[in-house]
């Protein structure tokens, strides 16, 4: 498994877990200031495909995961 697929299933994974507990109509609804988390994963998917910097990616290299 490459960094690129491992940061597809974090963002896919953080986006859901957030979702989950923000949304009222989820049964597992905690608050909604867990939407923030949302914005804050949606921002930086955004910002990656411009600059090409993604945090998660330089931690998995640091980490010695391969980039297949």
């Amino acid at each position: 498994m490459g960094i690129n697929q491992i940061v597809h299933i974090f963002a896919g994974f953080f986006i859901i877990l957030s979702l989950a507990l923000g949304v009222e109509a989820s049964p597992l609804f905690v608050s909604p200031h867990w939407l923030w988390l949302t914005l804050f994963v949606g921002a930086n998917l955004f910002q990656s495909g411009f600059t090409r910097f993604c945090p998660l990616e330089n931690i998995l290299k640091k980490l010695g995961v391969k980039e297949t």
